[in-house]
């Protein structure tokens, strides 16, 4: 196999290199919006609670799940939500569902509380600009607002705190707003903009990452390494050697990011103390982690997408993994 880095999609921060093109892969009873924003903690970690599979929005899925942009528990659901090129996909208890409208190319994708934040573009079925710019949607995706550079920019790199709502990311080209291949933090829900500066962080960039609660923690996984920031992205430190960085993701406590280097690696790194424990993964042949989330309500329940297409998911902390979708198609 040829190194995961010379096929993943990234943007190079200080180089010429475009990172516009699409990731590819390694190898070849109706819920109103109200109710579903106000579910209790409780209702979001009972297992039997079908909220997905009891809103109007959503219908049985059994296709095939391919050009994964993004997986999220978006709306503190209980349940973790595919971005793909053709809407979103959301696997809970056992089953899968898609969206009936809206089913739109999202790239950038990333959970929040609410709901979601999203750039890409327009799906056949929709009205909205070409491309997207920063959307955000907290109705699981039947509407979405524009937060800012719709018509301009599709973002391919972009993370959003889970709670905060702070947004990171890179740049592609020059738009109204931002010069091309920089970064940008925005903590008002992108009204305003700054540039960070990103001392240390000279690297080709696959994702990025932004903590939940406090917008000083920042992450980027790159072609060579993962970096991390403690003040909104003044400067990062490498954080790794010797392997490519392949996802970033963050809970209260820790950072847990992806490597590889001829074998795929899941580390918790905590935010205190900087030491690190490594999280079982399922055997994986030439592949490894490019999207992770974890159930922000159950520590224990995570799931992640890899470069060949295949998702994982586990209710044990990784002691078993349950292959749900192999090479898109679902088991």
């Amino acid at each position: 196999m040829k190194k995961l880095w010379i096929i993943a999609a990234g943007l190079t921060l200080g180089l010429s290199a475009c990172g516009q093109n699409e990731e590819p892969k390694v190898t070849e009873d109706e819920t109103a919006v109200e109710e579903q924003n106000g579910q209790t903690e409780s209702q979001n970690t009972d297992d039997n609670k079908e909220i997905i599979a009891n809103h109007k929005f959503f219908e049985p899925f059994d296709g095939k799940i391919d050009h994964i942009h993004g997986v999220g528990y978006a709306g503190n659901q209980g349940a973790p939500f595919f971005a793909t090129h053709d809407g979103l996909k959301i696997f809970e208890n056992g089953k899968w569902y898609k969206t009936k409208e809206q089913n739109n190319d999202y790239m950038g994708f990333s959970a929040t509380k609410e709901g979601f934040y999203t750039s890409g573009h327009p799906g056949q079925d929709s009205n909205l600009p070409n491309p997207l710019g920063i959307q955000k949607s907290t109705d699981n995706g039947q509407t979405l607002e524009m937060m800012a550079l719709e018509g301009e920019t599709d973002f391919h790199v972009m993370g959003v705190g889970y709670e905060n709502q702070a947004i990171f990311v890179m740049n592609p080209h020059k738009n109204s707003i931002m010069e091309t291949e920089k970064l940008y933090l925005s903590e008002d829900k992108a009204k305003t903009w700054k540039e960070v500066p990103a001392n240390g962080l000279q690297d080709t960039l696959i994702s990025v990452a932004v903590h939940p609660q406090k917008s000083d923690f920042l992450a980027a996984a790159g072609q060579q390494a993962i970096y991390l920031s403690d003040d909104k992205g003044e400067n990062f430190e490498k954080i790794t050697e010797g392997g490519q960085g392949t996802s970033v993701f963050f809970t209260d406590d820790s950072l847990i990011y992806g490597t590889y280097d001829g074998n795929a690696k899941l580390i918790k790194r905590s935010l205190s103390d900087k030491s690190e424990t490594e999280i079982t993964l399922p055997e994986m042949k030439e592949d490894a982690v490019m999207y992770f989330a974890q159930n922000p309500q159950n520590e224990q329940e995570m799931t992640f997408v890899s470069f060949n297409g295949n998702i994982y998911f586990t209710k044990d902390s990784g002691s078993n993994w349950e292959l749900i979708v192999e090479k898109g198609i679902l088991k």
